[in-house]
């Protein structure tokens, strides 16, 4: 083996990427970075009327987009491809024939319909199907005639008695007895491989190390463990990772929301919010750490972290690390993810690249503590970018139509047009004086500055919201206010 790991995700493009395969993959990167080793990316496309060229790149677009870059695989070369199995076939084969040259499996010449009489008979009888090998013992010229008439076979392999053994890095020792595997097809007789061969195959030429999967691939290892000796290649270490449920405790799927990875990306999600999230469904770092960089969880990685208990996926922690990945993204990096989203709301003007940077850098940070996704910078900003006032009617009702606001509005607009400073520690004063002046609470003011400059009931700091806006933006809304106040 080489002494550097190289590890393997191999996604089926039957689907796009889901948040379970993005976990699988998460954990083997996260693996071959920390350990120096190799990330390679293999498509297991043998699934011909359900695979897709738009599958495939559905897939890389969600490794691309969670930034798991991969050293050998489609796009990136290297020197055990090809990297699709679709192009390996007649690799499978040759292998196949190696098995039944070796005496480890032998041709199957029976049809589905004879397999299955065989079966009743042998259930009937209260016998064991598993190892009634009537596709084995055909004399040799009976097997000549069935290959001069081209008959379809399978090739099965020969499973022997025993058991199989093998240890897991996260399950500990793991044991099969062969009296419940039965002889196994690894080519069906249209020349395809089963999924035994052609992993076991791949595996091996690819020279992988360890294989880091889901838990539902645990009843296939013996199969691969037997296929692995039969070929004399030495084992790769086993980690079978938990389950991901949803919170109901049931297998995660569509129901739970759990849609293609990319979806979260275009619900507003960060890349290092998803990251952090996924790395911690079912590994744990020994201690009570919630929040990783990417380097700090290649740093801290390993397979012992894995927990062997299924993960829960909670759609309300993964906003949560959202909202912690947005507050510790600098203004200018964050100006850059939500500048398209502006674009398409049409709010965003050429100047926020230019001479305004400085404010829409202000904007944003001050917008942070409020945003659990990219999308509500665009909601919550929409009263800074824009001159158009969209006004909540139960906020109107409740905060300007009271008796007595326009007078506390004319009041407010002629304090704030003699401030000598327009900056939030100013104004908050200026604001604060005012109400005790006029003997209301300051709260009264400001639920109805909030209103009359936002159109809501609800806003970041107001003081640092009217410093933004400026002291002329200010007075025109409160001008536009009074003419509905009470």
């Amino acid at each position: 083996m080489p002494t550097s790991p190289r590890v393997r995700f191999a996604p089926s493009p039957t689907g796009y990427l889901h948040v379970g395969g993005a976990r699988t993959a998460l954990f083997n990167w996260l693996f071959a970075r920390r350990h120096g080793g190799t990330f390679v990316l293999r498509i297991e496309d043998t699934d011909v009327e359900r695979s897709s060229d738009e599958m495939v790149e559905g897939i890389l677009d969600g490794l691309r987009w969670l930034g798991l870059d991969w050293d050998e695989g489609p796009g990136a070369g290297g020197s055990h491809g090809p990297y699709f199995q679709s192009q390996r076939l007649a690799r499978y084969r040759e292998m196949a024939e190696q098995l039944v040259a070796s005496g480890h499996a032998y041709y199957d010449y029976r049809t589905p319909e004879q397999i299955g009489a065989e079966r009743e008979a042998a259930q009937a009888g209260n016998g064991d199907w598993r190892h009634h090998r009537g596709g084995r013992g055909l004399a040799a010229d009976q097997v000549a005639a069935f290959e001069r008439e081209r008959r379809p076979r399978a090739i099965r392999f020969l499973v022997p008695e025993g058991s199989t053994t093998y240890v897991d890095l996260v399950h500990g020792p793991i044991a099969f007895d062969h009296d419940h595997i039965e002889d196994f097809v690894v080519l069906r007789s249209d020349g395809h491989p089963t999924y035994h061969l052609s992993v076991v195959c791949d595996d091996i030429d690819m020279r992988i190390t360890h294989v880091v999967r889901g838990d539902d691939h645990i009843s296939n290892t013996p199969k691969q463990v037997l296929l692995y000796g039969a070929f004399g290649a030495p084992l790769p270490r086993f980690a079978h990772v938990p389950l991901i449920l949803g919170p109901d405790k049931k297998r995660l799927s569509k129901r739970h929301g759990a849609t293609s990875v990319t979806e979260y990306e275009r619900q507003g999600f960060l890349p290092e919010a998803m990251v952090n999230f996924l790395a911690l469904l079912g590994w744990s770092p020994g201690d009570d750490r919630e929040l990783f960089t990417r380097d700090e969880l290649v740093a801290a990685f390993t397979l012992e972290g894995i927990s062997g208990g299924h993960a829960v996926f909670n759609p309300d922690k993964l906003v949560w690390f959202n909202n912690q990945h947005i507050m510790r993204l600098p203004a200018e990096a964050l100006a850059g993810r939500v500048e398209p989203l502006l674009r398409a709301a049409g709010t965003w003007d050429e100047s926020l690249a230019g001479d305004r940077r400085p404010w829409l850098l202000s904007v944003l940070d001050l917008l942070k503590p409020r945003a659990h996704r990219l999308h509500d910078f665009v909601t919550q900003a929409q009263p800074l970018l824009s001159d158009v006032i969209h006004y909540d009617e139960a906020a109107v009702a409740r905060y300007l139509a009271p008796p007595g606001t326009r007078a506390h509005l004319a009041a407010l607009r002629e304090t704030l047009a003699a401030l000598p400073a327009f900056d939030a520690a100013t104004l908050e004063t200026a604001i604060r004086t005012l109400a005790e002046a006029r003997g209301v609470k300051a709260g009264t003011l400001i639920h109805a500055a909030r209103v009359s400059v936002t159109g809501r009931a609800a806003s970041p700091g107001i003081f640092e919201v009217l410093a933004l806006l400026g002291r002329d933006r200010v007075l025109a809304r409160l001008d536009a206010a009074m003419a509905m106040a009470g």
